[in-house]
Protein backbone atom coordinates (compact mmCIF):
# COMPACT_ATOMS: atom_id res chain seq x y z
CA UNK A 1 0.00 0.00 0.00
CA UNK A 2 1.46 3.35 -1.07
CA UNK A 3 -1.11 5.94 -0.06
CA UNK A 4 0.45 9.38 0.40
CA UNK A 5 -0.86 11.75 3.06
CA UNK A 6 0.31 15.30 3.57
CA UNK A 7 -1.06 16.83 6.76
CA UNK A 8 -1.03 20.59 7.41
CA UNK A 9 2.29 21.09 5.61
CA UNK A 10 3.92 24.52 5.84
CA UNK A 11 7.11 25.56 4.06
CA UNK A 12 8.52 29.08 4.03
CA UNK A 13 11.51 30.75 2.41
CA UNK A 14 12.18 33.87 4.42
CA UNK A 15 8.94 35.85 4.36
CA UNK A 16 7.51 33.88 1.44
CA UNK A 17 5.04 31.13 2.37
CA UNK A 18 5.54 28.59 -0.43
CA UNK A 19 3.26 25.88 1.04
CA UNK A 20 0.51 27.22 3.27
CA UNK A 21 -1.10 24.62 5.58
CA UNK A 22 -1.67 22.08 2.79
CA UNK A 23 -3.36 18.73 3.42
CA UNK A 24 -3.56 16.20 0.61
CA UNK A 25 -4.35 12.49 0.30
CA UNK A 26 -3.29 10.48 -2.74
CA UNK A 27 -4.80 7.00 -2.79
CA UNK A 28 -2.84 3.84 -3.52
CA UNK A 29 -2.12 3.53 -7.29
CA UNK A 30 -3.77 6.90 -7.99
CA UNK A 31 -2.38 9.45 -10.47
CA UNK A 32 -2.69 12.95 -8.98
CA UNK A 33 -1.59 16.12 -10.76
CA UNK A 34 -0.46 19.27 -8.93
CA UNK A 35 -1.42 22.08 -11.28
CA UNK A 36 -0.90 25.80 -11.02
CA UNK A 37 1.03 28.83 -12.29
CA UNK A 38 4.73 29.37 -11.64
CA UNK A 39 5.44 30.14 -8.00
CA UNK A 40 2.23 28.56 -6.65
CA UNK A 41 4.14 26.03 -4.47
CA UNK A 42 3.54 22.83 -6.43
CA UNK A 43 7.22 21.90 -6.87
CA UNK A 44 7.99 22.83 -3.24
CA UNK A 45 5.20 20.49 -2.12
CA UNK A 46 6.53 17.71 -4.35
CA UNK A 47 10.06 18.18 -2.98
CA UNK A 48 8.69 17.96 0.57
CA UNK A 49 7.08 14.61 -0.30
CA UNK A 50 10.34 13.47 -1.88
CA UNK A 51 12.46 14.57 1.09
CA UNK A 52 14.44 17.06 -0.96
CA UNK A 53 13.16 19.92 1.18
CA UNK A 54 11.82 19.34 4.69
CA UNK A 55 8.59 21.04 5.75
CA UNK A 56 8.70 23.62 8.55
CA UNK A 57 5.67 22.01 10.16
CA UNK A 58 3.15 19.32 9.33
CA UNK A 59 3.60 15.68 8.42
CA UNK A 60 4.23 13.50 5.35
CA UNK A 61 3.06 9.87 5.41
CA UNK A 62 3.75 7.18 2.79
CA UNK A 63 1.70 4.10 3.53
CA UNK A 64 1.73 3.68 7.29
CA UNK A 65 5.19 5.28 7.70
CA UNK A 66 5.87 8.82 8.87
CA UNK A 67 8.60 9.93 6.44
CA UNK A 68 8.56 13.65 7.30
CA UNK A 69 12.21 13.74 8.35
CA UNK A 70 13.57 10.75 6.43
CA UNK A 71 16.10 11.31 3.61
CA UNK A 72 14.93 10.51 0.05
CA UNK A 73 16.80 7.18 -0.07
CA UNK A 74 14.72 5.85 2.82
CA UNK A 75 11.30 6.84 1.41
CA UNK A 76 11.05 4.18 -1.32
CA UNK A 77 10.32 6.74 -4.03
CA UNK A 78 11.48 7.40 -7.57
CA UNK A 79 11.61 10.83 -9.17
CA UNK A 80 11.67 12.15 -12.74
CA UNK A 81 12.93 15.69 -13.20
CA UNK A 82 12.26 18.40 -15.78
CA UNK A 83 15.92 18.34 -16.87
CA UNK A 84 16.00 14.51 -17.27
CA UNK A 85 19.03 14.30 -14.90
CA UNK A 86 20.52 11.32 -16.69
CA UNK A 87 24.29 10.79 -16.63
CA UNK A 88 25.92 11.85 -19.94
CA UNK A 89 28.99 9.62 -19.40
CA UNK A 90 26.89 6.46 -18.94
CA UNK A 91 25.19 4.46 -21.65
CA UNK A 92 21.43 4.04 -21.54
CA UNK A 93 21.70 0.60 -19.92
CA UNK A 94 23.89 1.97 -17.13
CA UNK A 95 21.58 4.95 -16.58
CA UNK A 96 18.54 2.71 -16.15
CA UNK A 97 20.48 0.31 -13.93
CA UNK A 98 21.92 3.05 -11.69
CA UNK A 99 19.23 3.00 -9.00
CA UNK A 100 19.25 -0.79 -8.88
CA UNK A 101 23.01 -0.83 -8.37
CA UNK A 102 22.65 1.65 -5.51
CA UNK A 103 20.19 -0.79 -3.92
CA UNK A 104 22.75 -3.58 -4.45
CA UNK A 105 20.44 -5.67 -6.62
CA UNK A 106 21.93 -8.82 -8.16
CA UNK A 107 23.30 -8.74 -11.70
CA UNK A 108 20.51 -11.04 -12.91
CA UNK A 109 17.82 -8.84 -11.35
CA UNK A 110 19.35 -5.70 -12.85
CA UNK A 111 19.42 -7.25 -16.31
CA UNK A 112 15.81 -8.40 -16.00
CA UNK A 113 14.47 -5.07 -14.73
CA UNK A 114 16.42 -2.95 -17.24
CA UNK A 115 15.09 -5.12 -20.04
CA UNK A 116 11.50 -4.85 -18.77
CA UNK A 117 11.66 -1.07 -18.24
CA UNK A 118 13.30 -0.38 -21.61
CA UNK A 119 10.67 -2.47 -23.40
CA UNK A 120 7.85 -0.63 -21.65
CA UNK A 121 9.32 2.68 -22.83
CA UNK A 122 10.24 1.33 -26.30
CA UNK A 123 13.95 2.14 -25.93
CA UNK A 124 15.30 -1.42 -25.89
CA UNK A 125 17.24 -0.73 -29.13
CA UNK A 126 19.13 2.18 -27.54
CA UNK A 127 20.66 0.49 -24.49
CA UNK A 128 24.18 0.69 -25.90
CA UNK A 129 24.00 4.38 -26.79
CA UNK A 130 25.04 7.47 -24.86
CA UNK A 131 22.44 10.17 -24.04
CA UNK A 132 24.08 12.56 -26.52
CA UNK A 133 23.11 10.14 -29.28
CA UNK A 134 19.41 10.32 -28.37
CA UNK A 135 16.63 12.78 -29.11
CA UNK A 136 14.99 14.79 -26.32
CA UNK A 137 12.02 12.43 -26.25
CA UNK A 138 14.29 9.37 -26.06
CA UNK A 139 16.30 10.92 -23.18
CA UNK A 140 13.08 11.56 -21.30
CA UNK A 141 12.08 7.92 -21.81
CA UNK A 142 15.42 6.89 -20.30
CA UNK A 143 14.72 9.04 -17.24
CA UNK A 144 11.29 7.44 -16.81
CA UNK A 145 12.70 3.93 -17.36
CA UNK A 146 15.31 4.52 -14.66
CA UNK A 147 12.59 5.64 -12.26
CA UNK A 148 10.29 2.66 -12.82
CA UNK A 149 13.07 0.06 -12.91
CA UNK A 150 13.58 0.27 -9.14
CA UNK A 151 9.84 -0.42 -8.61
CA UNK A 152 9.41 2.10 -5.83
CA UNK A 153 6.13 2.54 -4.03
CA UNK A 154 5.80 6.12 -5.24
CA UNK A 155 6.67 7.88 -8.51
CA UNK A 156 7.13 11.67 -8.36
CA UNK A 157 7.36 13.62 -11.63
CA UNK A 158 8.32 17.31 -11.82
CA UNK A 159 7.28 18.81 -15.19
CA UNK A 160 8.92 15.93 -17.09
CA UNK A 161 7.60 16.95 -20.52
CA UNK A 162 8.13 20.71 -20.41
CA UNK A 163 11.40 20.59 -22.42
CA UNK A 164 9.81 18.68 -25.31
CA UNK A 165 8.22 20.22 -28.38
CA UNK A 166 4.43 20.15 -28.76
CA UNK A 167 4.26 17.01 -30.92
CA UNK A 168 6.58 15.04 -28.62
CA UNK A 169 4.61 16.17 -25.55
CA UNK A 170 1.44 14.86 -27.16
CA UNK A 171 3.11 11.50 -27.85
CA UNK A 172 4.70 11.24 -24.41
CA UNK A 173 1.44 12.11 -22.60
CA UNK A 174 -0.22 9.10 -24.16
CA UNK A 175 2.82 6.89 -23.48
CA UNK A 176 3.03 7.92 -19.83
CA UNK A 177 -0.67 7.37 -19.26
CA UNK A 178 -0.40 3.87 -20.75
CA UNK A 179 2.74 3.10 -18.80
CA UNK A 180 1.43 4.23 -15.42
CA UNK A 181 -1.74 2.21 -15.91
CA UNK A 182 0.47 -0.87 -16.44
CA UNK A 183 2.83 -0.43 -13.49
CA UNK A 184 0.10 0.62 -11.00
CA UNK A 185 2.34 3.20 -9.31
CA UNK A 186 1.08 5.86 -6.93
CA UNK A 187 2.05 8.95 -8.89
CA UNK A 188 2.20 12.68 -8.19
CA UNK A 189 2.83 14.74 -11.30
CA UNK A 190 3.64 18.47 -11.24
CA UNK A 191 2.82 20.66 -14.22
CA UNK A 192 1.68 24.15 -15.21
CA UNK A 193 0.22 22.71 -18.43
CA UNK A 194 -3.53 22.32 -17.96
CA UNK A 195 -3.84 20.02 -21.01
CA UNK A 196 -1.44 17.55 -19.40
CA UNK A 197 -3.38 17.75 -16.15
CA UNK A 198 -6.81 17.27 -17.72
CA UNK A 199 -5.74 14.44 -20.03
CA UNK A 200 -3.60 12.44 -17.59
CA UNK A 201 -4.69 12.80 -13.96
CA UNK A 202 -7.23 10.77 -12.01
CA UNK A 203 -7.60 13.88 -9.85
CA UNK A 204 -6.19 17.40 -10.11
CA UNK A 205 -5.12 19.64 -7.23
CA UNK A 206 -5.22 23.25 -8.46
CA UNK A 207 -2.82 25.42 -6.46
CA UNK A 208 -2.39 29.15 -5.99
CA UNK A 209 -0.08 31.01 -3.58
CA UNK A 210 0.76 27.87 -1.61
CA UNK A 211 -2.80 26.61 -1.16
CA UNK A 212 -4.96 23.99 -2.86
CA UNK A 213 -8.09 25.70 -4.20
CA UNK A 214 -9.77 22.61 -5.64
CA UNK A 215 -8.97 18.89 -5.62
CA UNK A 216 -11.24 16.83 -7.83
CA UNK A 217 -11.60 14.87 -11.06
CA UNK A 218 -10.57 16.62 -14.31
CA UNK A 219 -14.21 16.79 -15.43
CA UNK A 220 -15.36 18.43 -12.18
CA UNK A 221 -12.46 20.91 -12.12
CA UNK A 222 -13.19 21.94 -15.72
CA UNK A 223 -16.98 21.99 -15.62
CA UNK A 224 -17.57 23.07 -12.02
CA UNK A 225 -14.63 25.25 -10.92
CA UNK A 226 -14.65 26.09 -7.22
CA UNK A 227 -13.85 29.74 -7.85
CA UNK A 228 -13.10 32.33 -10.50
CA UNK A 229 -9.34 31.66 -10.46
CA UNK A 230 -9.80 27.96 -11.25
CA UNK A 231 -12.29 28.73 -14.03
CA UNK A 232 -9.97 31.34 -15.49
CA UNK A 233 -6.88 29.12 -15.25
CA UNK A 234 -8.36 25.92 -16.67
CA UNK A 235 -9.42 25.72 -20.30
CA UNK A 236 -8.28 26.98 -23.68
CA UNK A 237 -9.70 29.55 -23.93
CA UNK A 238 -10.38 30.04 -20.23
CA UNK A 239 -13.89 30.48 -18.85
CA UNK A 240 -15.61 33.73 -19.80
CA UNK A 241 -16.72 36.09 -17.03
CA UNK A 242 -19.47 38.72 -17.38
CA UNK A 243 -20.98 41.18 -14.93
CA UNK A 244 -24.68 40.69 -14.25
CA UNK A 245 -27.21 42.24 -11.87
CA UNK A 246 -29.56 40.03 -9.87
CA UNK A 247 -33.22 41.11 -9.82
CA UNK A 248 -36.27 39.49 -8.22
CA UNK A 249 -39.38 39.93 -10.33
CA UNK A 250 -42.77 38.48 -9.33
CA UNK A 251 -41.06 35.94 -7.08
CA UNK A 252 -38.68 34.76 -9.80
CA UNK A 253 -34.98 35.56 -10.11
CA UNK A 254 -33.24 36.80 -13.24
CA UNK A 255 -29.70 38.10 -13.81
CA UNK A 256 -29.47 41.00 -16.24
CA UNK A 257 -26.58 41.70 -18.57
CA UNK A 258 -27.62 45.17 -19.67
CA UNK A 259 -31.28 44.75 -20.68
CA UNK A 260 -30.93 41.02 -21.37
CA UNK A 261 -32.18 38.68 -18.65
CA UNK A 262 -30.69 35.26 -17.86
CA UNK A 263 -32.92 32.81 -16.01
CA UNK A 264 -31.02 30.44 -13.66
CA UNK A 265 -31.93 26.81 -13.20
CA UNK A 266 -34.42 26.26 -10.31
CA UNK A 267 -31.74 24.79 -8.00
CA UNK A 268 -29.81 28.09 -8.11
CA UNK A 269 -32.71 30.45 -7.40
CA UNK A 270 -32.58 30.14 -3.56
CA UNK A 271 -28.89 31.08 -3.55
CA UNK A 272 -29.30 33.98 -5.98
CA UNK A 273 -32.27 35.53 -4.11
CA UNK A 274 -29.89 36.79 -1.42
CA UNK A 275 -28.03 38.80 -4.10
CA UNK A 276 -31.11 40.81 -5.10
CA UNK A 277 -29.95 44.16 -6.53
CA UNK A 278 -26.28 43.17 -6.42
CA UNK A 279 -23.77 42.52 -9.19
CA UNK A 280 -22.71 38.91 -9.64
CA UNK A 281 -20.17 37.29 -11.97
CA UNK A 282 -21.60 35.11 -14.74
CA UNK A 283 -19.14 32.39 -15.81
CA UNK A 284 -19.59 30.35 -18.98
CA UNK A 285 -17.22 28.49 -21.29
CA UNK A 286 -16.76 29.36 -24.96
CA UNK A 287 -18.12 26.02 -26.20
CA UNK A 288 -21.21 26.21 -23.97
CA UNK A 289 -22.76 29.20 -25.73
CA UNK A 290 -24.79 28.88 -28.90
CA UNK A 291 -24.15 31.33 -31.74
CA UNK A 292 -27.08 32.18 -34.02
CA UNK A 293 -27.09 34.06 -37.32
CA UNK A 294 -30.73 35.17 -36.85
CA UNK A 295 -32.48 36.95 -33.96
CA UNK A 296 -34.11 34.83 -31.26
CA UNK A 297 -36.17 35.88 -28.25
CA UNK A 298 -33.83 34.17 -25.76
CA UNK A 299 -30.58 35.28 -27.44
CA UNK A 300 -28.41 38.35 -26.83
CA UNK A 301 -27.41 40.48 -29.87
CA UNK A 302 -23.63 41.07 -30.05
CA UNK A 303 -21.03 42.27 -32.52
CA UNK A 304 -18.11 40.08 -33.59
CA UNK A 305 -14.66 41.68 -33.17
CA UNK A 306 -12.34 38.88 -34.32
CA UNK A 307 -12.79 35.53 -36.07
CA UNK A 308 -10.12 32.83 -35.59
CA UNK A 309 -10.59 29.74 -37.79
CA UNK A 310 -8.95 26.83 -35.91
CA UNK A 311 -9.92 23.96 -38.19
CA UNK A 312 -12.15 22.01 -35.81
CA UNK A 313 -13.88 25.21 -34.66
CA UNK A 314 -14.12 28.95 -35.15
CA UNK A 315 -13.20 31.03 -32.12
CA UNK A 316 -15.03 34.35 -32.04
CA UNK A 317 -14.07 37.35 -29.92
CA UNK A 318 -17.12 39.43 -29.05
CA UNK A 319 -17.84 42.38 -26.77
CA UNK A 320 -20.77 42.52 -24.36
CA UNK A 321 -20.87 45.86 -22.57
CA UNK A 322 -17.41 46.32 -21.09
CA UNK A 323 -16.62 42.59 -21.20
CA UNK A 324 -14.75 40.87 -24.05
CA UNK A 325 -15.44 37.14 -24.27
CA UNK A 326 -14.75 34.13 -26.51
CA UNK A 327 -17.38 32.00 -28.24
CA UNK A 328 -16.65 28.70 -29.96
CA UNK A 329 -18.72 27.81 -33.04
CA UNK A 330 -18.86 25.03 -35.63
CA UNK A 331 -16.35 25.64 -38.46
CA UNK A 332 -19.28 25.92 -40.89
CA UNK A 333 -20.71 28.91 -39.00
CA UNK A 334 -20.01 31.78 -41.40
CA UNK A 335 -19.32 35.14 -39.79
CA UNK A 336 -17.03 38.13 -40.32
CA UNK A 337 -15.64 40.87 -38.06
CA UNK A 338 -18.06 43.76 -37.36
CA UNK A 339 -21.01 41.49 -38.13
CA UNK A 340 -23.95 41.12 -35.73
CA UNK A 341 -24.85 37.69 -34.36
CA UNK A 342 -26.97 36.43 -31.44
CA UNK A 343 -25.72 34.40 -28.47
CA UNK A 344 -27.81 31.98 -26.42
CA UNK A 345 -26.76 31.07 -22.85
CA UNK A 346 -27.95 27.59 -21.74
CA UNK A 347 -28.96 28.02 -18.08
CA UNK A 348 -27.48 24.68 -16.97
CA UNK A 349 -24.04 25.70 -18.28
CA UNK A 350 -23.80 29.02 -16.43
CA UNK A 351 -21.68 29.22 -13.26
CA UNK A 352 -22.62 31.97 -10.81
CA UNK A 353 -19.72 33.51 -8.87
CA UNK A 354 -19.72 35.82 -5.85
CA UNK A 355 -17.93 38.99 -6.99
CA UNK A 356 -16.37 39.71 -3.58
CA UNK A 357 -15.09 36.26 -2.59
CA UNK A 358 -14.58 34.86 -6.09
CA UNK A 359 -16.26 31.61 -4.94
CA UNK A 360 -18.67 29.73 -7.19
CA UNK A 361 -22.21 29.52 -5.85
CA UNK A 362 -23.03 25.84 -5.84
CA UNK A 363 -25.27 23.91 -3.45
CA UNK A 364 -22.99 21.90 -1.14
CA UNK A 365 -19.84 23.64 -2.37
CA UNK A 366 -17.84 21.87 0.35
CA UNK A 367 -18.19 18.65 -1.70
CA UNK A 368 -15.85 20.17 -4.29
CA UNK A 369 -13.06 20.34 -1.73
CA UNK A 370 -13.59 16.81 -0.30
Amino acid sequence: MAEIRVENAVKTFGKVVAVDDVSLTVHDQEFVVLLGPSGCGKTTLLRAIAGLGMVDSGRVMIGDRDVTYLPPKDRNISMVFQSYAIFPHMKVYENIAFGLKMKRASKEEITQRVKAASELLHIEDFLDRYPSQLSGGQRQRVAVARAIAVRSQVLLMDEPLSNLDALLRLEMRAELKRLLAEINATTIYVTHDQIEALSMGDRIAVMKTGRILQFDSPTKVYDMPADQFVGGFIGTPPMNFLQGQVRRENGAVQVYIGDFGLKPIPEMEPLLRSYDGEVIVVGIRAENMEALSQPAEDALPVMVLVVEPLGSQNLLTIKIGDDVIKVSTHPDFTVAPDQNIWIRFPSEKIRWIDRRSGKTLIPNLEELMA
